[in-house]
């Protein structure tokens, strides 16, 4: 400790007791810079380049610290002078440079590939303003710029730059690098592109900008409103950026080297990462094509070389978009494009497995499985799903491109960074091996009967609940009971992820309660989501539970048993302080729907029972821990894709049949809400539900009031029993490790370092 003192003194030119925080953390930052390019090392053979359009990597002082074995020097060394490692934390901006679960997966996964010593770089975007920051303004979701970039940043930038052509324009792409480092492992760097000209003076009222300024608005937001021609051309825009400066970038390195393009294969793996990046394709292909090979070699090479990942089977996410959006951006693509579609037409006369569709419209999903050699889904029932229903006409023509990758998550973020306390428990009981190996948590399998632990940890739950309480007063000024049933819902805010359903049964227990039918233990229902500022259904959606939120406090009878919390921009930091708090996980997506999620699996893995259904990862999470040590419910994916396939769902039926489902959605309406909230609102949501409900909420709705009245019950009726349930969850967490996946993608797709 005493070098780490010196050091941070030299650092920071003087004596820790006299400096700030924000002096420190620039030390710190330092030191950790310095410590990860020791790390450095020259890559041989195959390396990967991992091309996403989001990469939410959340604070990064502390992970590097741990990933670094500094972290408990650090804290210690500033503990010694009264300082605190909470409070240093809090100077750091969170990089607004991801939204959901595809881009925290792909942070895990370049966190994981370091870990494991594998040589493989990301490449994105340097977004200026992320999604938005999200605020609640008159119970509505408002969106101003979230501006992270600023003197704190991880970002080095570099005098590496590529030439991107624009709508017959040139861009110059500069490169911006965020070293990352393995635990215990190796730093490799997530690449991303930017241009000097963004400017992000020309944001307007809230989030809105003139999307036809291309020099100064590119990369100022992730996911730009595609509400009209102007955002959607603006996407495409972004995803050519990304791709054709990656492209250049792996072609560069390659050459250095030593490939003469011909063996690219034996240097590179790209791994597409869901259709955003899928230009790298015909990109990789006109550039290969521009230095001299024959376009079949080309085409050979890139497919070889390229590998797709499918995050979803709803049609909406899976791009398409009109060819004349293409020529208009990337006309120097569309050639390519053009012949792609012709060699596929040559294959098979199956024309839904065209590139280019009778409507003119590109499909990006079908460019990406027929040109790379793999296409994964990501869970056993999402991959099952796409073979046997949705992409089942593509595995008729390639069986043996379709394999599955179960999703992980990284156990120092969602373990070791975020709940120290039951880190060091699980180590004074099994070791320190669980942190490289995460299959060594099976070995608590073996205390799941000792009511010395389980009352230990269930105390480690309690402290943080309570830390969350404390969380929530400092920075919402919101008031929770720890001493009630956390159940949290934290994800993006989509129909498909039902936190209509949640909705629902809420006002369902707010009539219950004021008929005297009070629940086996008050219940605090913590929601985190961010609706897309295009998505009018989802901001109805937070709105009516904002709005239930102030009927329920309102009411002194049924507040002491429910209420109902919202956490305001919901990101990775709220998430580290949700996550270990949580005594139930919500997971009631609509079977079938779900690729895989990964909050599910960071919930069990911190001490959280699920209540979900069998769809994504749920399903292997029931598997591990057996149907005792989890709450499912509803229909099955076979019956809902019945229900999609014949057309035969009416909602209205089910509104009419049912009189506790006909309560709650006529309460939408009623007028203890529009007191409190809009008509306009709440009526349209009210509508979608009685006349549309796309995602099947209702016939749902009675076995989830069960199961979750049963949870709540159980949790009264026998704590230790649940805490056993708990602990169960954890010791089955190490399978859900991204270290796990990514030596799956290695095995099986990239032969990294070969």
């Amino acid at each position: 400790m005493a070098e780490l003192e010196t050091t941070l003194t030299e650092l920071c030119k003087k004596d820790l007791n006299m400096c700030t925080y924000e002096e420190i953390y620039t030390a710190l930052l330092h030191l950790v810079e310095a410590e990860s390019a020791k790390r450095v090392v020259p890559v041989s053979g195959r390396k990967l380049y991992y091309i996403s359009a989001e990469f939410l990597i959340g604070k990064l002082l502390s992970n590097n610290l741990i990933n670094l074995g500094l972290y408990d020097q650090v804290k210690s060394c500033l503990e010694a002078h009264g300082k605190s490692m909470a409070e240093l934390e809090e100077i750091e901006p969170e990089p607004s440079l991801g939204n959901g679960g595809l881009g925290r997966l792909a942070a895990c996964f370049l966190d994981s590939v370091a870990t494991l010593n594998l040589p493989g770089d990301g490449i994105g975007l340097r977004y200026h303003c992320g999604l938005f920051h999200q605020n609640f303004t008159s119970l509505l979701q408002d969106e101003t710029p979230d501006y992270w970039l600023g003197s704190h940043d991880w970002a080095e930038k570099t005098d590496t730059s590529y030439t991107v052509s624009l709508a017959g324009k040139d861009y110059t792409a500069r490169l911006y690098r965020i070293a990352v480092t393995g635990y215990e492992g190796r730093t490799n760097y997530l690449n991303l592109f930017d241009l000097d000209s963004v400017d992000s003076s020309c944001i307007e009222e809230g989030i809105s900008f003139d999307k036809s300024d291309i020099a100064r608005n590119l990369t100022l937001f992730l996911y730009p409103d595609d509400s009209d021609d102007a955002g959607r051309l603006l996407r495409i825009y972004q995803q050519y950026l990304m791709v054709s400066a990656g492209a250049q970038m792996i072609l560069e390195e390659c050459t250095q080297r030593g490939s003469n393009l011909h063996d690219l294969y034996d240097y590179a793996a790209v791994q597409i990462n869901d259709t955003h990046p899928s230009m790298v394709i015909p990109e990789l292909i006109r550039l290969l094509c521009a230095k001299g090979i024959a376009f079949e070699e080309a085409v050979e090479i890139v497919t070889k070389v390229c590998a797709y990942t499918n995050h979803t089977i709803l049609a909406e996410a899976l791009e398409k978009w009109p060819r004349h959006y293409l020529n208009k951006v990337v006309p120097q693509l569309m050639p390519v494009i053009e012949k792609l579609d012709a060699l596929v037409r040559s294959k098979t006369a199956d024309k839904s497995t065209a590139i280019i569709d009778d409507n003119d419209l590109v499909h990006m999903a079908h460019m990406d499985i027929h040109f790379t050699h793999s296409t994964n889904g990501v869970a056993a029932l999402h991959t099952e799903i796409l073979k046997g229903s949705e992409l089942n006409h593509f595995y008729r023509l390639y069986p043996e491109k379709f394999n599955n990758k179960t999703n992980g998550i990284t156990f120092r973020r969602w373990l070791l960074k975020c709940n120290p306390e039951l880190t060091a428990f699980i180590e004074s009981l099994i070791g320190p091996g669980f942190k490289k190996d995460a299959s060594d948590l099976e070995k608590l399998a073996a205390f799941t009967e000792d009511e010395n632990v389980l009352r230990r940890l269930a105390a480690i739950k309690q402290d943080n609940k309570k830390a969350l309480a404390h969380w929530l007063k400092s920075t919402q000024n919101i008031t929770v009971n720890p001493d009630s049933l956390f159940a949290i819902q934290s994800k993006r805010l989509h129909e498909y992820k039902r936190q209509q359903l949640n909705l629902l049964y809420l006002i369902h227990q707010y009539f219950e309660i004021k008929a005297g039918h009070l629940p086996g233990t008050p219940l605090t229902a913590v929601f985190g989501a961010k609706a897309a500022p295009a998505y009018t259904i989802a901001k109805d959606i937070i709105h009516a539970l904002l709005v239930l939120s102030a009927v329920i406090a309102d009411d002194p009878e049924v507040s002491k048993w429910l209420q109902i919390v919202f956490i305001e921009n919901y990101n990775v930091t709220a998430a580290e302080k949700m996550i270990p708090a949580c005594d139930l996980s919500e997971q009631i997506s609509l079977a079938s729907k779900e690729a895989s999620g990964t909050g599910n699996m960071k919930f069990m893995l911190n001490g959280a029972l699920t209540l979900g259904t069998m769809d994504g990862a749920n399903v292997e999470i029931a598997e591990a821990v057996g149907q005792e040590n989890i709450y499912i419910f509803g229909e099955s994916s076979a019956q809902v894709i019945r229900r999609y396939r014949h057309g035969d769902y009416c909602a209205r039926e089910w509104y009419d049949i049912d009189s506790n489902i006909r309560r709650a959605v006529n309460f939408l309406t009623g007028s203890e809400m529009l007191a409190r909230g809009s008509r306009d609102h709440l009526g349209r949501l009210q509508n979608e539900l009685i006349q549309k409900d796309w995602f099947q909420t209702l016939p749902d709705f009675n076995a989830y009031l069960v199961r979750k009245s049963q949870a709540l019950a159980d949790y009264a009726l026998n704590p230790l029993d649940w805490t056993r349930r708990a602990l169960v969850n954890i010791s089955k967490a190490g399978f859900f490790s991204s270290d796990r996946t990514i030596a799956e993608y290695n095995n099986d797709i990239w032969h990294l370092g070969i």
